[in-house]
């Protein structure tokens, strides 16, 4: 496979509520910080309260409702580009998604690629229904419509990526070599530290920072999850963990910086970027998390 300016390559697999209202993401940038670079130095990591034990996530994962899985219809493509898996989630309703690198209007350039960088992962939220989503150029966000961040309108399909989305962050994946770094995902609704969080496979914590925590896979590859209630953790710096196992909850803990109830979540893996260059690298984690959540509907995480 070519690299090209848009596309990636992977070598082969190694009630609390918020209270709604606009992001204000830290200055200069509108989003995110770039925090996984810095997570490697434990001088800057509070110290932590006491582990709670979380046991690892059961097959079929247990949510506020029902969470067997749906029967399935055939896939299809919805005028305006939309897919409809053909699955239904736990409340049943249509998993539909826009493609890859089909930003929200304005929001910056995608990656349009079909690329799985982490096949087989597990979803890491343990039950759906879930929301990957912008929230900086959402309902509530700094750069959105207006509305709150618990608008009914940011917890529905169809799923967005994100990836990409105009930072001023370093991404070798993305056409200008900057973008987000990931993919913000909603669990089922605007409850803070409620939603589990689970580790995508088995391997080890490798690092916990002031608001993310490190998974380094079997695989190889490494998983980077933000904005988790960091004192209600399962697990510590070098825990070994299995798929599915409990990591903590969805919440909005970035270091007293406002941001909204999300969970912030990132693939490194081996590639070969555009222009050629290769390395371990930050790469789109939307299809990956597609084909994950279908599992997960389908009974099968």
């Amino acid at each position: 496979m070519v690299p090209t300016p848009s596309e990636p390559v992977i070598a082969p697999p190694p009630d609390v509520t918020q209270t709604p209202g606009p992001v204000q993401p830290p200055a200069p940038l509108a989003g995110e910080a770039e925090l996984p670079e810095a997570l490697g130095d434990p001088g800057d990591v509070p110290a932590r309260p006491p582990l709670v034990v979380a046991p690892p996530a059961a097959n079929t994962p247990q949510a506020d409702g029902p969470s067997t899985a749906q029967p399935s219809r055939p896939a299809a493509v919805l005028p305006g580009g939309v897919i409809d898996s053909g699955l239904r989630d736990p409340l049943g309703r249509s998993f539909t998604y826009h493609p890859p690198g089909d930003l929200l209007e304005g929001s910056g350039g995608g990656v349009k690629s079909d690329t799985i960088f982490a096949p087989g992962m597990r979803y890491p939220i343990e039950a759906a229904p879930a929301f990957p989503n912008s929230q900086v150029h959402g309902n509530g966000g700094h750069l959105g419509p207006g509305g709150g961040l618990c608008d009914r309108v940011n917890y529905t399909y169809p799923w967005r990526d994100n990836f990409c989305e105009r930072r001023g962050w370093n991404t070798p994946a993305c056409s200008t070599g900057k973008g987000h770094q990931g993919q913000d995902i909603r669990a089922m609704d605007c409850k803070k530290a409620v939603h589990w969080v689970v580790a995508v496979e088995d391997g080890t914590i490798t690092s916990i920072g002031g608001w993310s925590v490190k998974l380094k896979g079997v695989s190889g590859r490494e998983y980077i999850y933000l904005h988790m209630a960091m004192d209600q953790l399962a697990v510590r710096t070098g825990s070994p963990v299995k798929r599915g196992q409990r990591l903590g909850k969805v919440s909005n803990d970035f270091g007293g910086q406002p941001t909204s109830i999300h969970l912030h979540f990132e693939i490194l893996a081996n590639v070969t970027a555009p222009g050629g260059a290769t390395g371990f690298r930050k790469v789109p984690p939307y299809t990956s998390l597609v084909d994950a959540y279908k599992r997960l509907l389908q009974g099968n995480p």
